[in-house]
């Protein structure tokens, strides 16, 4: 009988003890073989590319892309490669988004090492796997209630950014960023932009 092959995984973490230890303890599993370990979220589909994963485990704070951006890129151009995100930040509103791009399983890091393992092996066969607590607060917090565009213009304010070089950015107006920001100062109950971008980010709605 020829022996089954490891799985190929893909491993996305901006810090690197934490990588390099993750990459050891799959690696201790004789059915994982880490073929791939990237810092930042737009490098991953390069990567994936050059290495074709079976899986990817993804972050969600990285710089140059935020691994839920860098998951939908990977389900567009790789959909065979299951995602897993495993993350600091067990936001209902981070949960929907990982639901949206296609991710398999969606795991908090104080989650014990062996429920990733067995993550991994479940979504390969098809499963997915959502920790059940996240899943329950995710409904009772309801649908995120910015529009894409508008997750856009109140992102591009961070850092203090004028309406001017957010309407740079983007390719808009700036009576359009206007009035993009004041809906989602409505829309948050925020008083100000300021605000706005604090309670959609504490609720994973960027």
């Amino acid at each position: 009988m020829t022996p089954k092959e490891p799985v190929r995984l893909l491993l996305a973490e901006d810090q690197v003890m934490i990588r390099e230890a993750l990459a050891a303890l799959l690696s201790f599993e004789g059915d994982i073989e880490v073929v791939a370990q990237v810092g930042r979220g737009d490098e991953v589909l390069a990567a994936a590319r050059k290495t074709h994963p079976d899986v990817a485990v993804l972050d969600i704070e990285m710089p140059g892309m935020d691994g839920l951006a860098a998951a939908a890129e990977l389900k567009k151009h790789n959909p065979a490669t299951k995602i897993v995100i495993l993350t600091t930040f067990g936001r209902p509103g981070f949960l929907r988004r990982a639901m949206e791009s296609g991710v398999s399983a969606f795991l908090v890091k104080d989650s014990p090492a062996d429920k990733l393992t067995d993550t991994i092996r479940r979504v390969l066969a098809g499963e997915r796997v959502i920790d059940p607590d996240l899943a329950a607060a995710a409904l009772a917090d309801g649908v995120n209630p910015l529009t894409p565009r508008e997750r856009d213009v109140l992102g591009a304010s961070a850092d203090g950014r004028t309406i001017a070089e957010i309407a740079a950015q983007l390719f808009l107006s700036e009576g359009t960023v206007r009035n993009y920001l004041s809906a989602c100062i409505q829309k948050t109950g925020a008083r100000n932009r300021a605000e706005a971008l604090r309670i959609a980010s504490e609720r994973g709605w960027l």
